[in-house]
């Protein structure tokens, strides 16, 4: 299993980082290597991703969501990942994003790349491209703000 984190300060108060986090479906047009994100619900989502030229399409899960602090997924068919972004207020319009990533490569080209930590430039790139966006626009543009808790887990913490 590959771990990659990255994280990075952004000057928008933490609600509206987040809610604009919850907007999946504009990922592609700010994160690199995000090709499509459709919601299929509350909890899951299908994404088409390209990275280093390896093309994946998978469904992911929503494992917790605690709005402003929290969310945690998993695949839940295609490459083995999952991983958590947490949001931090720093101050009141500065929000720390940090996000890990767990991920299985696959393959030569997936395991090379991971070796040369291709992964950890996209990940650190997506969060940069994604305070741009924020810091640039002032606002987010819509979230869902509902709460899943981690299973077996009645109060989410």
């Amino acid at each position: 299993m590959n771990t990659v984190s990255s994280d990075i300060d952004v000057d928008a108060p933490v609600s509206t980082v987040y809610n604009q986090w919850m907007r999946f479906e504009e990922f592609p047009a700010l994160m690199a290597g995000v090709e499509e994100v459709t919601r299929l619900s509350d909890r899951t989502q299908h994404w088409r991703v390209k990275v280093g030229g390896v093309e994946r399409e998978f469904d992911a899960e929503i494992t917790e969501q605690l709005p402003d602090e929290r969310i945690a997924w998993r695949t839940v068919d295609g490459p083995t990942q999952a991983g958590v972004v947490t949001f931090h207020r720093l101050a009141g319009d500065t929000t720390r994003v940090r996000q890990q990533v767990d991920w299985e490569p696959e393959g030569a080209v997936e395991k090379a790349g991971a070796a040369l930590q291709v992964d950890d430039a996209q990940v650190s790139r997506s969060l940069h491209d994604f305070e741009r966006l924020i810091e640039s626009n002032g606002f987010e543009s819509g979230a869902w703000r509902g709460r899943i808790n981690r299973p077996g887990d009645a109060t989410g913490r």
